[in-house]
């Protein structure tokens, strides 16, 4: 009852901004009262030793709080595209409600709300604009202007890029249909181009797409994901045969002068405790004088053990008669005590650091476990890398939930990259698949030419022998001219038609050289090494 009644009077003796946000409980539990946008749950525990060193420390950590609410909203109000701040938003929500803190929260909690009625109206907005995109696409893959939607597929795509974020179900539902109407689009345009036999038509469009990758890629600092992304790049343009010789050496150009782009960006970028002897009473002085030595001491174990041995050593000394012995004691007792009571209130204050960190490193932990299973690659992998340094940058947390923490965040970043990783292999198969079809048609075509180059070279015999057995008369020269240009058109034809073969022969054959690029080490998705050592822990 006393200690109470005592922790009772405290509460009402103190006073904080925001207290009436707050209650104190008979067990010493601070609550935190249900808002309009909280739930009421218990801050922390405190005693009467402690209580004035936690308020303190609980006050400290809103001015935080509230220092990092500013910070965003300095961000949010400078910020043109507000929902690149989504995650940033949902992880100060995700903190604030676990926050040991004591202040008018309710204001961060009303500002935190404000931001996340716009964000959903925004995401709303985006998700009606890729809606359109998506119709527009299903429109598209009926059309039979080829070479038109091929490209109006390129604006759609480059259009939904641009546009703003949207919950991942909803995006992923909107860009399947999307990608199915997009391959029936060229299921239809491959095969009419097969029976039409226009590859140089299908491998321009390649390339074309090459290309438009490329100048994508040109600007961007992923500078590991982006070097492997070129090399893929070379490695496709490699494998697509010839086009048209004048747009081949254009595009070509384009392509390379994309490249180098990135890669000189990517250059610069690289280049950055005596005993004292005597009676009894001097013994015992001198055990005294230590112990106050030692009251305002702040190294909490190495103290709490010299304590107990100098309790050990006055416990060994003889007694001290009369008076003086109880004065030495009381001194003796009143340093000890006095120390032992700071000691309370800062392991009392030491916790709310602790259940703090853990409220901060549990946001982060929360937002890696969502972007687990994105598909941005590269905007996933740089936010997940921005939350590891972040949660190294962040101290110790209980000990009994430390582990477990750091390893759900690690399998959380594994499960991500293990995904990027097969995404890559997916891409890689298919690309191997075409290129497989492709020499398949050129080995068909080059079979027909032989046949036709065979029909010529007959028809060359049968000509040359009928000029050479012509009846004389007066039809002979007329026949003989007859048969010169006969022969003459055939040996035109059957030149052209070696040539083709040759050609195709050739492009069959050619392996083309891997630039200095293409030859550099192979980098995977799941460069990112992590350090096993999570924290000192408390």
């Amino acid at each position: 009852m006393a200690q109470q009644e005592a922790l009772q009077n405290w509460w009402n003796g103190v006073s904080f901004e925001g207290k009436e946000n707050y209650r104190l409980d008979d067990d010493g539990a601070l609550i935190l009262v249900k808002g309009p946008n909280n739930a009421e749950r218990t801050i922390v525990t405190v005693s009467e030793d402690s209580a004035d060193a936690v308020l303190k420390t609980l006050t400290e950590k809103y001015n935080e709080a509230a220092t990092r609410v500013k910070e965003l909203r300095e961000e949010w109000v400078s910020s043109e595209d507000k929902l690149k701040l989504i995650g940033k938003v949902e992880r100060m929500k995700d903190y604030l409600q676990h926050a040991a803190a004591a202040g008018p929260v309710n204001e961060l909690y009303r500002e935190i709300a404000d931001w996340e009625k716009v964000l959903q109206q925004l995401t709303g907005e985006n998700y009606n604009s890729k809606l359109k995109l998506a119709q527009q696409a299903e429109e598209l893959a009926g059309s039979e202007n080829f070479k038109e939607g091929a490209q109006a597929f390129k604006d759609l795509t480059e259009l939904w890029k641009q546009i703003g974020y949207v919950d991942k179900e909803r995006n992923d539902k909107l860009w399947s249909r999307i990608e199915a109407a997009k391959d029936k689009f060229y299921e239809r345009k491959r095969q009419y181009q097969e029976d039409h036999g226009k590859e140089m038509l299908q491998n321009l469009d390649l390339k074309l797409e090459l290309v438009a990758k490329a100048e994508e890629l040109a600007a961007s600092e992923q500078w590991r994901e982006t070097t492997e992304a070129f090399r893929n790049l070379m490695d496709e343009w490699k494998k697509v045969g010839a086009t048209m010789h004048d747009k081949n050496e254009e595009l070509w150009q384009k392509f390379i002068a994309a490249k180098n782009v990135f890669f000189d960006r990517k250059k610069v970028h690289s280049e950055r405790i005596k005993e004292e002897q005597g009676n009894n009473a001097g013994l015992k002085q001198a055990l005294v004088e230590k112990a106050e030595a030692l009251a305002d001491s702040t190294e909490w174990n190495a103290t709490t053990d010299a304590y107990e041995k100098l309790m050990e050593e006055w416990k060994k000394v003889g007694r001290v008669a009369g008076e003086m012995g109880e004065e030495l004691w009381k001194k003796f007792l009143g340093a000890k005590d006095k120390f032992y009571k700071a000691k309370r209130a800062h392991f009392g204050a030491m916790r709310v650091e602790l259940e703090d960190n853990m409220a901060r490193k549990m946001s982060i932990l929360n937002r890696a476990e969502v972007l687990k299973d994105a598909t941005h690659w590269n905007d996933t992998t740089a936010e997940l890398n921005d939350l590891m340094t972040e949660w190294k940058s962040i101290g110790p947390v209980p000990r009994e939930h430390s582990q477990d923490m750091w390893e759900r965040f690690l399998a959380a970043r594994k499960h991500f990259f293990e995904r990027k990783d097969a995404a890559r292999e997916k891409r890689k198969e298919h690309q191997e698949r075409q290129k497989s079809e492709r020499i398949s048609r050129a080995k068909h075509f080059a079979h027909q030419l032989e046949d036709e180059i065979k029909e010529h070279e007959e028809e060359l015999a049968d000509f040359k022998n009928g000029i050479e057995n012509i009846t004389p008369g007066k039809k002979a020269e007329e026949l003989k001219q007859h048969l010169e240009n006969l022969i003459k058109e055939v040996s035109a034809k059957l030149e052209k038609k070696r040539k083709k073969l040759q050609e195709a022969l050739g492009q069959n054959e050619k392996k083309p050289a891997r630039d200095k690029e293409s030859q550099a080490p192979a980098e995977t998705s799941s460069e990112i090494v992590e350090d096993n050592n999570d924290e000192g822990q408390v």
